[in-house]
């Protein structure tokens, strides 16, 4: 339950200061006093103080910030907004909007793809300063190459060309428009929006800055109508209503137009024109008020009017509720609000929209008129949005900072073998060197919006050739270079277009696997292999990279076969056959009296050469307790096949080998070898 708070101030000082006989200090304490119950929410206690202190007519529209930010939040709440709201809201897009640049809210205009994926107009980005820009909506920097913009998406421009005709020229129209009025040639642009509009009378933004030039040119009337008509098409958009504000402002209604910028600051709080022109409104309103004693529900002057805060607490005292309710008729805002907060808009909105949408054969609307607001074609054409490369629909579009728009992993492979566009031959040395290719998100909605069907075919095209790539004992992609062993690492330079397409695929599949193998003269590589697992891959600015991998398992060639330029095989795996009883016994005291010979061996190498094997392959590993462990034997057994100094046809016989007594064997006869050539 609340308690009844006491008197903002001695009824004694109240009279005094009504009286006309407050001096400088009173006066700047009483305001003082006044900002902080507006602060605290205490409107119906704050606004007398404030009337007193606006009969003085010392006021100014900056001194009113902390009351216009009171207010706003009162709008705030009503409306249902988020308290913390520090930006505009979003709408809830119409159809055409997809087509929207969302930094000027408009039908997009030369369409600009960044790297980060957002599309915006190209003159947009142009007004940002420094040339790399952070985009609006992830923050990341905007520019190319030398600090550039990149260059108009050329699917994404041809597209709406096709598809909006009309809209595509009202862009156009306005943004000359919007250069004769930096010209001061306001008759000119005047024209330029008025056939604008003949061809988009849905565009918002047409209507917003049509009102700006009519309120430059005196046409108050004229500039609140198109301002409303903004408001109308986007009930919640900032711009529309601070330009009504304005308008309203200009025709002498400051009760309309301190609504509309204090609603401009409940869908944004930072603001600062919107709450420039409420304080001055403000200011506007409290000349000339009356004092009163005991504020008064139906004399309370226009301010009480203008604006409703929330509903008081239903834990206040009854006794309270009188006060409160002054405050509720003091921020009355319209009817009209709380309408369009309940419905979404108005019937007069849903009969002036007409939205935008590309339909499917089936679903064709024949009744599109000439304004530009149906889609002047029967029905979206899937090849309009093919991949070049491919000639498929496009899978992840990327778009380079040349304009040109490819599948993902079809711009990847390019780039393999050249780091050139594949259609203009620019160069995309630091798009190869960034390795990081973000998807256009408006040619994927595009896509998902307007062919589902094929979106749908296309992916399962995609994931049943990564099921396929990710199979480990078919197609089993075979690196043809040199020797490698089960726990031993293999550090690779990769630089050849295919082998970067084979690390590539073996990376998004997720198996992070491949097979190794060395050449043959006949079969092109050997029968035996290992496989190797990816623990890391550093790439370089010109495509190449170093892979750091590491032995798995053993396995057996089936069937030779090759795909994409690279080597693939049908694999089976190998594993050793394990013994029992007195072999068992027997395998043990072999297994320790060849560990301590090859670690004799090794301690016996010069120091030089001992570094560079340690730096290569590490540590030799400790002696296992069980050598049957691990189903490809000890892994010191095959640290020491890699470090002996022996031809790879020489070592390719112990990958083979399924019995580890005949592998330890081996390894003693090379270790025996070894060391009588040595002491000779």
């Amino acid at each position: 339950m609340g308690s009844r708070q006491p008197p903002p101030e001695p009824p004694l000082v109240l009279q005094q200061l009504a009286a006309g006989g407050s001096r400088a200090p009173e006066w700047r304490a009483l305001l003082g006093r006044a900002d902080g119950l507006a602060a605290a929410g205490r409107l119906p206690e704050a606004l007398p103080l404030y009337r007193l202190a606006s009969r003085h007519r010392q006021l100014r529209a900056e001194q009113l910030g902390r009351l216009v930010e009171c207010l706003a939040r009162g709008v705030r709440l009503r409306e249902g907004l988020p308290a913390a709201a520090s930006g505009p809201q979003q709408q809830q897009p119409r159809d055409w909007e997809v087509f929207g640049c969302r930094k000027c809210q408009g039908f997009l205009f030369e369409p600009v793809s960044l790297p980060c994926g957002h599309t915006f107009c190209k003159k947009c980005l142009e007004r940002e300063r420094p040339p790399r820009a952070r985009c609006v909506l992830c923050r990341e920097e905007g520019g190319a190459a030398g600090g550039q913009l990149p260059r108009v998406n050329v699917i994404l421009s041809n597209l709406l060309a096709k598809w909006f005709p009309c809209q595509v020229k009202a862009s156009q129209l306005r943004h000359e428009g919007n250069r004769l009025y930096e010209e001061k040639k306001l008759q000119a642009a005047l024209q330029k929006y008025n056939e604008a509009l003949s061809l988009a009378p849905n565009d918002h933004l047409l209507y917003s800055n049509r009102s700006q030039i009519n309120s430059t040119l005196k046409a108050c009337e004229e500039a609140l109508h198109d301002a409303e008509a903004a408001c109308r098409l986007q009930p919640y958009w900032l711009k529309g209503h601070l330009r009504k504000g304005q308008a309203l402002a200009n025709l002498g209604k400051t009760e309309e137009a301190l609504r509309e910028f204090l609603f401009c600051l409940a869908l944004d709080t930072g603001n600062k024109t919107a709450k420039s022109e409420a304080q001055k409104v403000n200011v506007e309103q409290k000349k000339g008020f009356p004092i009163q004693e005991e504020p008064d529900v139906t004399t309370s002057g226009n301010l009480r009017k203008s604006i409703q805060i929330t509903e008081s607490k239903k834990d206040c005292l009854e006794e309270e509720n009188k006060l409160t309710s002054i405050a509720e008729s003091a921020f009355l805002i319209s009817d009209k609000r709380s309408l369009l907060k309940r419905k979404g808009c108005s019937e007069e909105v849903r009969n002036a929209e007409v939205p935008c949408k590309l339909m499917k054969k089936d679903a064709v609307d024949t009744k599109g008129n000439g304004t530009g607001q149906h889609t002047p074609f029967e029905s979206v054409d899937p090849s309009d949005l093919d991949c070049s490369l491919c000639m498929r629909l496009f899978y992840e579009p990327v778009t380079t900072p040349c304009g040109h728009t490819f599948c993902l992993k079809c711009l990847e492979r390019c780039l393999d073998h050249n780091p050139k566009c594949p259609l203009c031959k620019e160069g995309l040395s630091e798009c190869l060197a960034m390795r990081k290719y973000c998807k256009t998100v408006l040619m994927e909605e595009l896509i998902a919006r307007y062919l589902p069907e094929e979106l749908t075919e296309r992916r399962k095209i995609y994931e049943e050739e990564i099921a396929e790539l990710s199979n480990l004992n078919k197609n089993v992609p075979i690196f043809v270079c040199t020797m490698a062993y089960p726990t031993v690492p293999c550090p690779l330079h990769i630089f050849e277009p295919c082998y970067r397409l084979m690390i590539r695929r073996c990376m998004e599949t997720g198996t992070k696997q491949f097979g190794m193998c060395i050449s043959d003269p006949v079969k092109g590589f050997a029968d035996y292999g290992c496989i190797l697992e990816i623990r890391n891959v550093e790439f370089f600015a010109d495509g190449r990279s170093v892979v750091d991998s590491i032995g798995k398992r053993r396995f057996k060639v089936i069937q030779h076969s090759q795909r994409d330029g690279y080597n693939t095989a049908d694999i089976e795996y190998i594993e050793d056959q394990k013994v029992q009883g007195q072999d068992y016994a027997a395998l043990l005291v072999l297994h320790d009296s060849v560990y301590d010979l090859a670690y004799t061996w090794f301690n016996s190498l010069k120091q030089a050469l001992k570094s560079r094997i340690l730096s290569h392959f590490g540590p030799m590993p400790a002696k296992d307790p069980d050598p049957q462990a691990n189903p490809n034997g000890p892994a010191w057994c095959w640290w020491v096949l890699a470090v002996l100094p022996l031809e790879n046809r020489a070592q390719l016989p112990f990958l083979a080998m399924k019995s580890l007594k005949d592998r330890l064997n081996g390894i003693r006869r090379v270790l025996t070898f070894m060391s009588r050539t040595r002491s000779r």
